[in-house]
C-alpha cells in the first residue's frame, strides 16, 4: 500500500542510508557482534552523513528537520538488512527531544555540536535493581553542595550505550521522597563518564541486540556541577512523561520495521527451499501463513504512520503511543514467530536472520513500558 507520508526526498534520502549500510556496515555485523557494539568510528561517521542529529537545529550543526520520518526511514533500512546500528535510536531519537526541550542555551552550545558529531555520545539512566517500571521509587540520591556541585550516588541497570556513553543523562532524587506524591522530587542530570567515582559496571548479556551494549552502572560521591542540570530541579518525572510518546513510537516503528523485515526473509526462503519436490512457497499453508502476516503487518504500519503524523504535529498522546507500542510489538512478535516457523530448524539458527530478528525483537514488549504497562495506560484513557 502507498505511504502517504513519504515525499521524493524521502527516497533520497533512503538510498543513502542503504547504500550506507551496503558499504560500510553490513560487511562488519559479525565482528560487531563479537564486540558487543559498533566502533566509535561508526559513530563518527554517522556524524558526518548528518545521521545522528537529524533533528537537531542546523546552528549546532543539525539537519533542522521537524519531521520523525527521516529517523524512522533509519530503523526501517537497518531492519531490512539485518544489521544494527548500535545504541544510535537511544541516542538520536530518545535523548536529543531531551536535549532540545529541557537544555538551557549554554547546554546546548556545550553539548550539541559534539552530539551530532558522534565525538559525544550519551545515555540515559532511569532503570535502577528492584524499580524497573516504576520510575517514582528511584532511588539514586543528589544532594548539592556548598560549593555549587551535586554529589551523586546510586546505582542504574539496563543502560543502553552505558558502555558507549560520554554523558548519561542521570535521573536521581534531589528532594526526600514524599509517599503522598511519590513523583515530587526527581531531577535530570547531565554525568560526564570520566567524572570520579562514576563506574561502568558489568556489560550484560542479552538475548538479542548484541551489537548494542548495555550495561550497570554506580555512582559513588559523583561531583557535578549544578549546571549539569538538565531543566528545573525536581520535574524530571514530567519530563519524561513529555516526551514518552516519541520513544515508545520509535519502538512501534522498528517493531514494524522488522515484522516487515522477517515476512520478506520468509518470503525469500520460502521460495528457495524444497520440500515433496516443490518450493515451500508453493504450499497453501505457508501462503496462507503469509497473507495472515502480511494483512497484520499493513494495519500495523498504517497505524504507527498515523501516530507519526500526528506526532510531527505535536498532537500524539500517551495513550495513543501506548496503544501504537502495544499494538505494534505484539503484531511483530506473532508475526516473526510464524515467520520463524516457516523456516523449520534453519530458523533456529543464528547464521538466518529471521533467528536474529525473533531474538532482537523479543524486548520490544518490555523495554519503554512493558505491555502490561501499556494495557493499564490505555485502560485509564477508557477510564476504567
Amino acid at each position: 500500500m502507498k505511504r502517504a507520508i513519504l515525499a521524493p526526498e524521502h527516497d533520497e534520502f533512503r538510498s543513502m542510508v542503504r547504500d550506507f549500510i551496503a558499504k560500510e556496515v553490513a560487511p562488519h555485523r559479525a565482528d560487531w557482534d563479537e564486540a558487543g557494539r559498533p566502533p566509535r568510528e561508526f559513530f563518527l561517521r554517522l556524524g558526518e552523513l548528518g545521521i545522528l542529529g537529524l533533528q537537531a537545529p542546523e546552528e549546532f550543526g543539525g539537519g533542522g528537520e521537524t519531521s520523525f520520518v527521516y529517523p524512522s526511514i533509519v530503523f526501517e533500512e537497518v531492519a531490512r538488512a539485518g544489521v544494527s546500528f548500535g545504541s544510535y535510536t537511544v541516542h538520536s531519537c530518545v535523548i536529543l527531544p531531551y536535549l532540545l526541550e529541557y537544555a538551557s542555551e549554554e547546554q546546548k552550545k556545550r553539548w550539541l555540536p559534539d552530539f551530532v558529531a558522534g565525538r559525544l555520545m550519551t545515555a540515559i539512566a532511569m532503570t535502577e535493581p528492584g524499580t524497573g517500571s516504576d520510575l517514582a521509587g528511584i532511588a539514586t540520591r543528589a544532594e548539592r553542595t556548598p560549593d555549587g556541585h551535586y554529589l551523586v550516588n546510586g546505582a542504574k541497570t539496563f543502560i543502553t550505550g552505558g558502555v558507549t556513553a560520554d554523558l548519561v543523562l542521570t535521573v536521581c532524587r534531589t528532594s526526600p521522597y514524599d509517599p503522598d506524591n511519590r513523583r515530587s522530587g526527581l531531577s535530570i542530570i547531565g554525568i560526564p563518564t570520566d567524572s570520579d567515582g562514576f563506574t561502568v559496571g558489568r556489560t550484560l548479556h542479552k538475548l538479542g541486540l548484541h551489537q548494542q551494549d548495555t550495561a550497570e552502572l554506580s555512582y559513588q560521591d559523583v561531583r557535578v556541577p549544578v549546571q549539569n542540570l538538565l531543566g528545573a530541579e525536581g520535574e524530571a518525572f514530567g519530563y519524561l512523561a513529555h516526551n514518552l510518546p516519541q520513544e515508545r513510537l520509535s519502538i512501534a516503528l522498528n517493531s514494524v520495521a522488522h515484522a516487515e523485515a522477517a515476512i520478506g526473509h520468509a518470503i525469500a526462503y520460502t521460495r528457495d527451499r524444497k520440500v515433496f519436490g516443490q518450493p515451500v512457497s508453493a504450499f497453501q499453508n505457508t501462503k496462507f501463513v503469509l497473507a495472515e502476516c502480511s494483512a497484520e503487518v499493513q494495519a500495523a504500519r498504517i497505524y504507527a504512520d498515523r501516530c507519526l503524523e500526528l506526532l510531527d504535529h505535536g498532537e500524539l498522546s500517551v495513550p495513543d503511543a501506548a496503544r501504537a507500542k502495544l499494538y505494534c510489538t505484539e503484531v511483530a512478535g506473532r508475526v516473526i514467530d510464524k515467520c520463524l516457523q516457516l523456516h523449520g530448524g534453519y530458523g533456529y539458527i543464528t547464521e538466518y536472520p529471521i533467528a536474529r530478528l525473533y531474538a532482537d525483537s523479543r524486548v520490544t514488549r518490555i523495554y519503554g513500558g512493558t505491555s502490561e504497562v501499556m494495557k493499564t495506560i490505555i485502560a485509564r484513557d477508557l477510564g476504567l
